[in-house]
């Protein structure tokens, strides 16, 4: 993190905003305890080493978990049945899966076997799973300090083809000229599905699909173009959605580093249930956490839908809420990246004074974490000269305010696909404002009385204010009433409600538990 001004925050205020969070979040986790949900149990089954479809080209985790659903045994969890199937059929959970697909069988229908057979088999899928998990996150930890971590903010761009072949030429050319961090943009609506798309491909609208294969072919290319540039480059990509623990898991395996992953993205900007999605991110970012995964929130959606200024409070409170939920997932603060962005009007007067004391503030409440810094968006213009103006004042916001993740703005932004030449701009332009404003952070001082400490301290103090009132409410009725965002989503409705349920007494799930339980260790 970069030398940076302070702006001396009221420590009272910070205090009481974690405590309110951590009071908010503690309500909605016993929701979460108790529940679990068919993407989650899919989680289960890919981790155990079901990959692949049936032969009508439904993915065999789905398969899987559907079978047992569909004779309302999910509530026991999906370990159990196919671990007794495992031993029933004397064969791995992939065959498993594969005679289920062809409909030889039903998990339910197998007898069950002796208790004592099955537990060891469960055990002997759990520690096989989480050793390769161990290894994959350990290579990636190796190769990052062979390589070496290059200077924060990082700079992030994005491929968006639809064609992963293409997407992988155009991260490799990215990461020669400078890029840290590439993100190949998920297709459009690809959180609507209940089912990860299977294989490479070639089709997209507005991006690319999220499947295993092209994690595997995207982290390939960047491994050689590391080697290439002499420098670690870093992968993206979505965990959101009704998928969002499955996509989390295929990152896992796949040596992934950055995740964009919120806890409430999902019900405001895609109407997926409220129950669901709690639920899943807190097994996405346990899955995350076991990985040393970064995650990306997403907050700075919500001033692309409200008013930057007067609801800059519910971004701040957004975020201390994000944070709380990672903590409960066992997450390191390293491994946040909490999200903000630079979305005021440039007609505003001043403008540029909010910007660095919402930066700012979002810095210094987090200091440990890696904030993820988003480009002004939603006033970028067709004017290219002024776009780029507006590009070059965020990217001196960010070296200014130590940001740890720069999303590099597009001077065609919002207008298409960026071309290669606009990508091109965009780093040369960050890497001349980092470099000649390197220092400018710890050359600056901020008046006591003056406009970036007041403002600063007034977001803090209504965010403060905000998140009492959600502890009062809970957060489900706060989201309803249309909090965050200006959106309001009801709890009982939205996609994916069906796919939420009540574990059993009986019900068991040892890989999560014991994931949690490494991490418990590691924290103490």
């Amino acid at each position: 993190m970069n030398d940076k001004p302070t702006l001396k925050l009221n420590q009272d205020l910070v205090r009481k905003a974690r405590e309110f969070a951590k009071e908010v979040t503690d309500g909605v986790q016993k929701f979460i305890n108790a529940r679990s949900t068919t993407s989650v149990e899919r989680t289960v089954a890919r981790l155990y080493g079901v990959d692949g479809i049936s032969e009508s080209g439904v993915p065999l985790s789905n398969v899987v978990v559907s079978d047992v659903e569909k004779a309302n045994g999910l509530n026991r969890g999906i370990a159990y049945w196919i671990a007794n199937g495992c031993v029933a059929k004397q064969v791995s959970p992939q065959e498993l899966a594969e005679a289920v697909g062809r409909k030889e069988f039903s998990l339910i229908d197998l007898p069950p076997q002796k208790e004592s057979v099955v537990a060891e088999k469960i055990d002997e899928m759990t520690g096989k799973a989480l050793s390769y998990v161990r290894k994959i996150r350990d290579e990636r930890d190796e190769m990052l300090k062979a390589l070496g971590d290059p200077p924060q903010p990082y700079l992030y761009v994005i491929v968006a083809t639809g064609n992963i072949y293409e997407d992988a030429l155009q991260a490799k050319a990215a990461a020669k000229e400078g890029a840290d961090v590439i993100a190949v943009i998920r297709s459009t609506a690809q959180s609507l599905l209940d089912f990860v798309p299977y294989g490479p491909t070639t089709e997209g609208y507005g991006g690319t699909y999220a499947t295993q294969e092209n994690f595997k072919i995207m982290r390939k290319a960047l491994d050689e173009a590391a080697q290439e540039v002499g420098r670690y480059v870093r992968l993206t990509n979505y965990a959101s959605g009704l998928c969002m623990p499955e996509i989390s898991a295929m990152g896992a395996l796949e040596g992934l580093d950055f995740l964009l992953n919120d806890s409430m993205y999902g019900i405001l900007f895609r109407n997926i249930n409220m129950l669901r999605t709690f639920v899943d991110q807190y097994t996405s970012r346990l899955v995350c956490a076991y990985s040393h995964i970064t995650i990306n929130t997403g907050e700075d959606n919500y001033i692309k839908t409200s008013d930057p200024i007067s609801r800059a409070h519910t971004v701040t409170t957004s975020q201390l809420i994000n944070e709380q939920f990672a903590l409960k997932s066992h997450m390191k603060p390293e491994y946040m990246g909490i999200g903000h962005a630079f979305e005021i009007d440039p007609d505003v007067e001043n403008g540029l004074l909010y910007e660095i004391a919402h930066a700012l503030l979002t810095r210094e409440l987090f200091p440990r974490a890696t904030p993820k810094y988003m480009p002004p968006t939603r006033h970028m213009t067709g004017d290219i000269f002024k776009g780029y103006a507006m590009n070059t004042l965020y990217n001196l916001v960010s070296i200014m305010t130590g940001q740890s993740i720069q999303l590099l703005g597009m001077l065609t932004e919002a207008i298409h696909t960026p071309f290669l030449q606009d990508r091109y701009l965009a780093i040369e332009n960050a890497k001349y404002v980092f470099n000649n404003a390197k220092a400018l952070g710890k050359e600056i001082e901020f008046k006591d009385d003056g406009f970036i400490q007041k403002r600063a301290n007034e977001v803090l103090e209504n965010a403060v204010e905000l998140l009492e009132h959600v502890k009062k409410v809970g957060l489900m009725s706060a989201i309803e009433e249309g909090t965050f965002g200006d959106i309001s989503r009801k709890k009982e409705e939205g996609k994916g409600a069906d796919g939420v349920f009540v574990k059993g007494e009986d019900y068991y799930n040892p890989l999560f538990e014991t994931m949690e339980s490494e991490l418990e260790g590691e924290e103490k």
